[in-house]
């Protein structure tokens, strides 16, 4: 049983042994000499004329947290799809579905509260 999970383990060794790597190294063989002129941020060659640390609205940050919200719901959405035929074979069409209907519902009401409280509203 413990021989089933050994590439695993392989895996996950070699991904923070990798990890550990690419945020070592450019420390270690990059430059070492700073000035002004390389510690200011990238602007696509356009002169910089703010602060790149200035203030966003919080409406980026809900947004950002509205789109990971809907994306964790994806993410829970491709294994039930994958396990949808068994569960239909054994149980039936409409067992298989409620389970996932009754989640979608919850976060399709969380949506239209957002909505009627002016959450997604862009002003």
């Amino acid at each position: 049983m413990a021989v089933d999970y050994f590439p695993l383990l392989v895996f996950v060794v070699i991904s923070i042994v990798f990890a550990f790597i690419a945020i070592g190294l450019p420390s270690i063989l990059g430059p070492r000499r700073k000035n002004a002129q390389k510690m200011e941020p990238y602007e696509s060659g356009i002169i910089p004329f703010h602060d790149a640390r200035r203030r966003f609205p919080v409406k980026y940050y809900l947004v950002a947290m509205l789109f990971i919200l809907f994306d964790i719901e994806v993410i829970f959405l491709y294994p039930w799809a994958g396990a949808l035929l068994p569960l239909r074979d054994n149980f039936g069409l409409l067992v298989a579905l409620a389970p996932i209907g009754v989640f979608l519902l919850i976060l399709v009401l969380g949506l239209v509260y957002e909505w009627s409280k002016g959450a997604l509203d862009w002003e």
